[in-house]
């Protein structure tokens, strides 16, 4: 791997989702947006309900909807783990908008209500990038 590209893991609680190098990549993590590029300094962060993109290699641009985790980077590594990963393709855009409806007119303030919301909206906004 040479020091203009990171090496990049998305990794869910069960399985590995997407592993390949990458010019940068940009998660939202609790102190806001994060971009990481070749040479950053090495980091431990604690991820919230987002998106994460992806620049590889080639140009492309890889998108994934993310719930709470962490995000480590060390020596152009990037270790992202979360729970549930889900790669913006693999979203069904009109079942994330009808779960977003719903987790909106529940109208609940508690923590799993909350979760539910912020993970719907993370969804969504996933799988419209990639359309």
């Amino acid at each position: 791997m040479s020091d203009s590209a990171l090496q990049v893991e998305l990794v869910a609680a069960d399985r590995l989702v997407w592993s390949g190098q990458a010019t940068m990549v940009v998660a939202r993590t609790t102190e806001g947006d994060l971009g990481i590029l070749p040479g950053h300094a090495p980091l431990l962060s604690v991820l919230v309900p987002g998106v994460v993109d992806v620049t590889t290699a080639e140009g492309e641009t890889w998108v994934a909807a993310v719930e709470d985790g962490f995000l480590s980077v060390a020596d152009n590594r990037i270790s992202i783990l979360s729970e549930r990963v889900e790669m913006s393709h693999e979203i069904d855009l009109e079942k994330a908008r009808q779960d977003l409806d719903r987790a909106h007119a529940a109208g609940e303030l508690d923590d799993a209500a909350i979760a539910a919301l912020r993970s719907a909206e993370a969804r969504v906004r996933a799988a419209e990038k990639a359309s």
